[in-house]
């Protein structure tokens, strides 16, 4: 497959000042497709970027011409950690139809996967997710998906395919490749009853963002276990991100979005992650676009210093079993001492035959345990499991 079909060259104006030496920028320290150097050995790098023009799908207009403003303003930033080698693909070939787009998308991203290399696609809008997501069905791989949004993009007064109710089309095939989503940063002013009670009866996840701004750490695990991160950046707040369609006064704050990058960059299972909603329309100064690129940055930082672990018995684990009373499982919890994160051990218990499967958890189920109280982790993957 020769990428280079897929995508056109980047071609950015220079831009008006600058805060860093040149050797120092993040652009000159990256492989950037350009009209006069074409995409080559792929194999060899970490992460790539790309950018997909498309909102035809959004009310948020506008939000097509994002992956050159973000680019920009990435560029400008520190170069990213020594040793990480990234390219960056271009802007994606745009179809007559959206479809092309998905479809285009798809196809890029099985290539990607193939060699280990993760993508981060930068939109338009958040229902290119889909593509992300078709190319791990395609590939028949089981994914977890979190979504940074202030909604659940379940709206039903739609039947064709929208930025405002993509995820229907992903729940539809949850028995097939869906293994688990969750949304973080919900503001149920915004949320229909109904779709709460949807993910509800799914055992999938919600975290409110008074919740999460509350406590970071506690959803840490959620990104550690993420295939697929989809921000949509009218999960920040105006005040931090006018530039957005759906603009909100409240919302997480520029650097609490930035944390939540990181650790999504951290975790071990992160295989594509996804940028979009940014309007430049609606930004007149590129402050939206700017902490959009801080964003990648933090992600990219948080990749380069991930650890992959596998909890078992040895020496840099610590094994700790709970029997809370009247309860017929065992809880049994994995300490790194290395890192100092935890996972819990869900029974799988088909045909009377016994093994277990490993979610990320945080210290706070392991203390939860101890009150004799059943983590609502432990609950949700049971039952999905079982």
């Amino acid at each position: 497959m020769d990428l280079n079909d897929y995508f056109n060259p980047v071609s950015l104006g220079k831009p008006p000042y600058s805060l860093l030496r040149n050797k120092a920028k993040f652009g000159r320290n990256i492989t950037i497709h350009t009209p006069d150097i074409p995409i080559t050995k792929q194999k060899q790098y970490d992460i790539a970027l790309m950018g997909v023009e498309d909102d035809r799908n959004s009310e948020n207009k506008g939000a097509a011409k994002a992956p050159d403003f973000i680019r920009s303003k990435l560029y400008q930033l520190l170069h990213p950690p020594k040793g990480l080698k990234i390219i960056d693909l271009g802007n994606l070939k745009i179809g007559p139809e959206v479809k092309d787009s998905y479809f285009g998308l798809r196809d890029v991203i099985i290539e990607l996967l193939k060699q280990n290399i993760v993508p981060i696609v930068i939109g338009g809008s958040q229902d290119l997710t889909l593509g992300i997501a078709e190319a791990f069905e395609k590939l028949e791989k089981s994914i977890n998906l979190v979504t940074i949004d202030s909604r659940i993009d379940l709206h039903s007064g739609s039947k064709s395919i929208s930025s405002l109710n993509w995820l229907h089309q992903l729940f539809k095939k949850r028995s097939r490749f869906l293994f688990n989503y969750t949304n973080i940063g919900l503001q149920e002013y915004f949320t229909d009853p109904e779709d709460l009670l949807l993910i509800k009866n799914l055992y999938f996840g919600t975290y409110r963002l008074g919740t999460v701004r509350s406590n970071m750490v506690d959803v840490e695990p959620v990104l550690r276990d993420a295939d697929i991160v989809s921000l949509d950046f009218g999960a920040v707040r105006q005040s931090d991100a006018p530039g957005n369609f759906h603009v909100s006064p409240n919302g997480f704050h520029g650097e609490e979005i930035c944390q939540l990058a990181k650790y999504s960059g951290q975790g071990s299972r992160l295989a594509a992650f996804f940028i979009g909603e940014v309007n430049p329309e609606f930004d007149p100064l590129q402050a939206t676009s700017h902490l959009a690129a801080q964003t990648i940055w933090y992600l990219i930082d948080g990749f380069s210093q991930r650890v992959i672990e596998k909890p078992d018995e040895s020496e840099n684990f610590t094994k700790f079993i709970v029997s809370p009373d009247a309860f017929e499982h065992r809880l049994v919890f994995y300490k790194s001492e290395n890192t100092g994160r935890w996972w819990l051990e869900i029974p799988v218990i088909k045909q009377n035959r016994e093994s277990s499967y490993l979610i990320s958890c945080s210290y706070d189920d392991y203390l939860q345990a101890g009150r004799q109280e059943i983590p609502d982790r432990w609950w949700k993957a049971f039952q999905k499991i079982n």
